[in-house]
């Protein structure tokens, strides 16, 4: 495993695990599975319904709390300052922990306009040790620039889409600008087409590699956290096997300029969605 360092200390592993629609059934044995293969970063959210499942894994697992890092995410229609502290207890509780390694805003949700008092909520949350960092997820420029200007506490990591296809390479630079780590959500563009790219299978043929494996090799290689989801389990460990090859410098080059601004999700500064 290969590890980040947040901006209050707290080290994260590079390569988590993501239940993103696992159903709640199936996130006790998806997670299960991913914590045999070695994966120790686990992110979930409120609104994936499947937080009981994953905390019901975690506690199976048998593994000391310490090595563990668990993300969870505050939704939309929790926001604002009488809203997200009940939020984030009730998702403790479902998670059956005393705490979360990171909390983060899920989407700024713009036209609600409650995420500045809502990261007030998030910085009390850090203060009393009951999320180790906090952190945002979605936010654009604007919304980033406001949060900044209106609170005190840094965001620790930006949960943002970000794939070949669509490598946010100004984002991530701001975000770095500010000591905020880039996550990476869809981490390998959904399934639309971005594994079938012929470029990705080369490079994966000459080092012996699928074409997920080369994309999550390049999301370590440039610094990204990154948190690929899957079911299946021969898929799982496959996803896990990346730290034995390193992409070279026209490896690089070359999946760098497969950005074609493919976004997949929404546009955060228009999703309103609660």
């Amino acid at each position: 495993m290969q590890y980040v360092t947040l901006n209050n200390g707290l080290r994260m592993p590079q390569l988590g695990f993501g239940v993103w629609q696992v159903p709640d059934d199936q996130a006790q044995a998806s997670v299960e599975t991913a914590l045999e293969v070695g994966y120790r970063s686990i992110d979930t959210a409120r609104i994936y319904d499947n937080e009981a499942g994953t905390g019901r894994a975690l506690a199976a697992s048998g593994l000391p709390r310490e090595e563990l890092f668990v993300t969870t995410k505050l939704w939309n229609d929790d926001q604002g300052a009488d809203k997200a502290l009940k939020a984030f207890d009730a998702s403790l509780e479902r998670l059956g922990l005393d705490y979360v390694d990171l909390y983060l805003i899920h989407w700024p949700v713009p036209a609600q306009d409650a995420y500045v008092d809502t990261w007030k909520v998030l910085e009390r949350i850090a203060a009393e040790g009951r999320a180790k960092a906090v952190g945002v997820s979605n936010f654009t420029e604007k919304t980033l620039a406001r949060l900044l200007e209106n609170t005190d506490l840094v965001p620790a990591v930006n949960q943002i889409e970000l794939h070949p296809y669509f490598s946010q390479e100004a984002m991530r630079g701001l975000n770095a600008s500010h000591g905020i780590l880039t996550e990476a959500w869809s981490p390998l563009g959904q399934g639309k087409g971005l594994l079938e790219e012929p470029v990705l299978a080369e490079i994966g043929a000459k080092h012996g590699k699928t074409a997920a494996q080369v994309v999550l090799r390049w999301h370590l290689q440039t610094g990204n956290i990154v948190i690929p989801k899957s079911v299946t389990p021969s898929r799982i460990a496959e996803n896990f096997d990346v730290f034995d090859f390193a992409l070279e410098g026209d490896d690089l080059d070359r999946i760098g300029a497969l950005d074609r601004d493919g976004r997949i999700g929404p546009d955060p500064d228009g999703f309103n969605v609660v």
